[in-house]
């Protein structure tokens, strides 16, 4: 039996109401339905005031990430590439979508969620409980939860000699421009096209984002192998969490899907190229990202069907593009 079109049509009105609804508890909009990331009140991030070196392993700051959270991926990049291992610890937070928090596992001094911790470490009441987060359990405070200055932080953290300079003096300048297009147009541009409120929003968020991915081509093909030239920076390691999860969320889910990356070939190189790193894999968990995206952003899929995908490593180094 077919439904009457006036019934649909009611339907249709109720839903787009209660979706912009739900919408807003995604993330804030201005008039004209572009989301704006809100501001957040955070620490400013700092090194903690007792050395890390020669800690025992209990007493050792550490680094709180979430899998699926490309701003804590960052971070734990930082921490892959300079091998901080010795002296900052690792623990893994897990996104609960029915409590809307994030839970700690293993728990960590009797904290079994990061609402907890936090509270633990005597933090202000206007931060919010989200990942990454820095901590050093000696101090019981907290040292940064501001992705953008943690990554900075842990490129001056004390490492091995060997460990590389991901901010080189000479280079500052470059990955600052890198920043502030890349963040607007780029890592932001994806949550802008995905939680546009108006197709002109999406537009214009779409719009931005591809041109700046036109310059991070054509910048690869003059100046590479790096976004900076011969030398692996900051810009490159707050690029890649985006990009590879490229066609695991952001273009399925977000509407990221103008061009594949495989027909840009100096970023499908680049990405190539620092996923086989040491240890980079390891920091990449295409699995994790679907369901927690698939399955925590009820408005954008609201049947909760997390699709299936392509083995990581095998998608990423399908073949080096000739054009």
């Amino acid at each position: 039996m077919a439904i009457p079109p006036a019934l649909v049509k009611t339907a249709r009105c109720g839903w787009s109401w209660q979706w912009q609804q739900l919408m807003g508890g995604l993330g804030p909009a201005d008039s004209d339905g572009n989301y704006r990331r809100p501001a957040g009140d955070h620490p400013s991030a700092a090194l903690p005031v007792k050395p890390v070196e020669g800690r025992l392993a209990e007493n050792r700051c550490i680094l709180i990430l979430g899998r699926s959270c490309p701003w804590a991926h960052r971070t734990w990049l930082v921490h892959t590439v300079r091998q901080l291992g010795d002296s900052l610890n690792l623990l893994m937070a897990k996104a609960d979508h029915q409590g809307g928090l994030w839970k700690l596992d293993p728990p960590w001094r009797n904290c079994n969620t990061l609402l907890e911790l936090y509270r633990h470490c005597g933090a202000s009441p206007s931060y919010r409980a989200t990942v990454p987060v820095l901590v050093d359990p000696l101090e019981r405070r907290i040292l940064g939860n501001e992705s953008a200055q943690l990554v900075e932080l842990l490129n001056l953290w004390p490492a091995a000699a060997a460990a590389p300079d991901l901010e080189p003096e000479d280079l500052r300048s470059a990955i600052s421009d890198w920043q502030k297009l890349l963040q607007t147009d780029v890592n932001d541009g994806v949550y802008r096209c995905g939680f546009a409120r108006t197709q002109a929003a999406y537009d214009r968020a779409e719009a931005d984002l591809f041109n700046a991915l036109d310059q991070v081509e054509h910048s690869l093909g003059s100046h590479g192998p790096w976004l900076c030239g011969d030398r692996l920076t900051l810009a490159d390691l707050r690029l890649f969490p985006t990009l590879i999860r490229w066609e695991a969320v952001y273009d399925p889910l977000f509407g990221c899907s103008r061009q594949p990356l495989w027909q840009l070939p100096n970023i499908w190189r680049w990405r190539q190229q620092l996923l086989a790193l040491p240890g980079v894999l390891a920091t990449c968990d295409s699995k994790a990202w679907r369901h927690d995206y698939f399955g925590a952003l009820f408005p954008l899929n609201p049947g909760g069907i997390v699709p299936a995908g392509p083995e990581l490593s095998t998608l990423v180094n399908s073949g080096v593009p000739t054009t």
